[in-house]
C-alpha cells in the first residue's frame, strides 16, 4: 500500500509544471498579449497589492475586534437658545 504522503505528492505532481511546460505557458502568454503583457502583469501586480491589503485589514480587525475600541460618544447637544443665535454658547 501507499503511504498518505507518497499519494499526496503524486496527486501534486501531477498539478506541478516543470521546466518546458513553463516555457510553453510563457511562450502562449507570449503569443496571446504580445505587447501588452507589460500591461498584464502590472495589473495582476496591483491585484496583489490590493488582496494583501484586503488581508491585512482584514487582520487588523481580528486582533483589535470592534468591541474592545472606545465606544462611540455622541457629539455634545446644543441647546434651541445656542441655534437661534449661533455662536454655540449658553446666554444667561
Amino acid at each position: 500500500m501507499l503511504s498518505l504522503s507518497l499519494m499526496v505528492s503524486n496527486v501534486l505532481g501531477i498539478w506541478a509544471p516543470s521546466g518546458p511546460e513553463l516555457v510553453i505557458v510563457l511562450v502562449i502568454a507570449l503569443l496571446l498579449f504580445g505587447k501588452r503583457l507589460p500591461e498584464v502583469a502590472r495589473s495582476l501586480g496591483k491585484g496583489v497589492v490590493e488582496f494583501k491589503k484586503g488581508i491585512k485589514g482584514i487582520e487588523e480587525e481580528v486582533d483589535n475586534p470592534q468591541g474592545t475600541a472606545e465606544p462611540y460618544r455622541a457629539p455634545p447637544k446644543i441647546s434651541a437658545e445656542a441655534e437661534a443665535t449661533g455662536d454655540g454658547s449658553k446666554s444667561s
